[in-house]
């Protein structure tokens, strides 16, 4: 490119061009073209010191053990460091695990889709669990072609728990009005303490399922018509459910089997996954009120490492703090100014 440069230019100098003109019109220096000529090499010389917080070889390959291993293969490295600090380990920051990975090739895209950005209109907030529950049906593959199971689901956005599910061959308001007047005996809701946010489906707008609402207290809310994006949580909810690695590769046999897969996965996703909405604690933890405790030590692992290698760290630890709100669809603008209405 150097080579090609300089001849375009002497080809116009000797042409009546001047030169100062010509070079900056290329954008190229008359001493930094006077360098070239000499040599066309990079003779510049950095600076030969190596960083004080600079990774240590066996701590790179520790990262890389660690990230390959059984255990983290599927794991994120936002995912990967919390999990540490919950067993008194600190290593490196996420920053540094994504680095080490990118220069080893090893950041491949695990999942099976493409992230996928969400508009939010109509603002809502919860602040503890059991204000705010998001729900949505989806399809489960049958072995006939054609014929789907029925995925009915709620979560509670505040903790992010699935707070219940059922498996049905048909779409019905029946089910949906039977499956939350059981959730809400459940889970002691009161009158007039929840929202329910979904979208524009029968079984969701059903007379069934708006008179189960009114004679429970709860109050509904619904998405716009056609616009999926306006119930993030159930999307991404059911996004995760069919794209986790424990998803089965063929379609269900039976409504008992897939009853039985999705009773595992329920589990699995309130017990034992660290959701990155909620500050990387599980969602039992989050709806029991456990997560504070959690986030405290991790912090305190945090504090400690930082004390014993200050040089690693340019400025404060990483927030572990609680998550004291979590927004619906929220207006940024309106978010920033903390002005939306519980």
């Amino acid at each position: 490119m150097k080579t090609d440069s300089i001849k375009l230019i002497d080809n116009a100098i000797s042409s009546g061009a001047r030169k100062a003109v010509i070079c900056k019109d290329s954008g190229i220096g008359v001493k930094t073209l006077d360098r070239w000529k000499i040599s066309s090499k990079d003779n510049r010389k950095g600076s030969n010191r190596s960083p004080a917080n600079k990774l240590k070889p066996d701590e790179i390959a520790e990262i890389i053990k660690i990230s390959t291993s059984e255990t983290y293969v599927d794991k994120t490295p936002n995912e990967i460091v919390p999990m540490l600090a919950d067993k008194g380990r600190y290593i490196a920051s996420e920053s540094s695990f994504y680095r080490v990975l990118k220069e080893n090739k090893l950041m491949t895209h695990r999942g099976k889709s493409k992230p996928k950005a969400h508009k939010k209109p109509e603002p809502l907030v919860a602040t503890a669990p059991n204000q705010i529950y998001s729900w949505d049906i989806t399809y489960l593959k049958t072995s006939v072609l054609g014929v789907f199971y029925y995925l009915y689901m709620f979560m509670d956005i505040f903790s992010r728990k699935i707070v219940g599910f059922k498996v049905h061959e048909t779409e019905s308001m029946d089910y949906s009005a039977s499956l939350i007047n059981e959730i809400c005996k459940k889970e002691n809701i009161n009158k007039d303490q929840l929202t329910l946010h979904s979208d524009n489906g029968g079984a969701m707008k059903g007379a069934t399922m708006l008179a189960t609402l009114q004679r429970l207290g709860v109050m509904p809310s619904f998405s716009r018509p056609r616009v999926s994006d306006d119930n993030p949580y159930s999307e991404s909810l059911f996004k995760t459910l069919k794209y986790c690695p424990q998803y089965p590769s063929k379609p269900f046999v039976s409504i008992e089997e897939a009853s039985a897969w999705v009773n595992n996965f329920v589990y699995w996703y309130n017990n034992e996954h660290l959701h990155s909405g909620i500050n990387f604690v599980t969602p039992n933890d989050k709806h029991n009120n456990e997560d504070g405790y959690i986030l405290n030590r991790r912090k305190m692992v945090y504090q400690e490492s930082r004390l014993k290698n200050r040089n690693r760290w340019s400025g404060k630890i990483r927030n572990w703090n609680k998550i004291e709100k979590v927004y619906l669809n929220y207006l940024q603008k309106e978010k920033k100014a903390d002005k939306i209405p519980a």
